[in-house]
C-alpha cells in the first residue's frame, strides 16, 4: 500500500489539483488519491478561487503533510531529485522557479474568465482584454523557455515542475479555442499526449456533473 496520499478535488475543474497530481506523477513517488466530494468547502474554495490560502491539493508522506502546489513540488524535488522536477543547472533552475512562481501568484484575469473545464468546448470564445494580456504573457513564457532549453518541454527533454504548473492553462486554451502559433500549438499537443495527462483527462470525462456554480460566468 502506498505510503503517500494525495488529496485532490475535481479532475474536470481542479486546476491546482492537476498541478499537484502531475508533479507527484512526474516524481515517480507511489501514491494513492483521496478525492474530496463536490460539496466540500475546500473543493469549492479551490475551484471558485474563493480562498486566500488553498489547502487542496495536499500530500501526506511518511508522517509529513505538505500543501500548496509549489511547496509540494519543492518537497518532491527533495525526496526524488533524480526525477528532474527542477533543472540540474542553477540558471535554468532559477528560471524554472520564477515562471512557476509567476503562474502560482498571477494570471488572475485568465483564471477568472477561462476557468478550467476539460469536458467543455467553446469554439470562437471571445476573450476580454485583461485576460488576453495574461494569455499573451503565458505564450511569451512558453516561447522563451522552449527557445532557451531546446524543448520539447519547457526546460528540456522531460516534463518538469513548470510543465505541471502550466498544464491547466493548456487545457484552458483547448477549451476556449485560444488562437496559438505553431510553436505553442505543438507544445500543447506534447503536454496533452503525456500518459499522465491522458489518464487525468479520461478520469475527468467520467466525472459526474455535480458542481452547478461552474455554469455561471466568472
Amino acid at each position: 500500500m502506498a505510503r503517500a496520499v494525495l488529496t485532490i478535488s475535481s479532475k474536470n475543474y481542479g486546476a491546482w489539483a492537476l498541478r499537484g497530481w502531475l508533479m507527484t506523477k512526474f516524481s515517480g513517488l507511489e501514491f494513492s488519491e483521496r478525492v474530496i466530494p463536490p460539496d466540500d468547502p475546500a473543493m469549492k474554495a479551490e475551484i471558485l478561487l474563493l480562498a486566500p490560502s488553498i489547502l487542496v491539493p495536499s500530500l501526506s508522506h511518511n508522517g509529513i503533510k505538505v500543501w500548496d502546489t509549489l511547496a509540494i513540488g519543492e518537497y518532491l524535488n527533495e525526496i526524488k531529485p533524480r526525477a528532474g522536477l527542477l533543472p540540474a543547472d542553477a540558471k535554468a533552475r532559477a528560471h524554472c522557479r520564477a515562471v512557476c512562481g509567476e503562474m502560482h501568484s498571477g494570471f488572475s484575469a485568465m483564471r477568472a474568465s477561462l476557468p478550467m473545464n476539460i469536458k467543455a468546448r467553446f469554439p470562437g470564445f471571445k476573450v476580454w482584454s485583461r485576460a488576453q494580456g495574461d494569455i499573451d504573457r503565458v505564450i511569451a513564457i512558453w516561447k522563451e523557455c522552449l527557445a532557451l532549453n531546446g524543448g520539447p518541454f519547457l526546460f528540456g527533454r522531460q516534463p518538469c515542475m513548470a510543465d505541471a504548473m502550466y498544464a491547466p492553462v493548456v487545457t484552458r486554451f483547448l477549451t476556449y479555442d485560444v488562437p496559438l502559433d505553431s510553436v505553442c500549438t505543438a507544445y500543447c499537443k506534447r503536454v496533452m499526449e503525456l500518459p499522465a495527462m491522458q489518464e487525468w483527462v479520461e478520469a475527468a470525462k467520467q466525472e459526474p456533473e455535480e458542481i452547478d456554480e461552474l455554469d455561471a460566468e466568472f
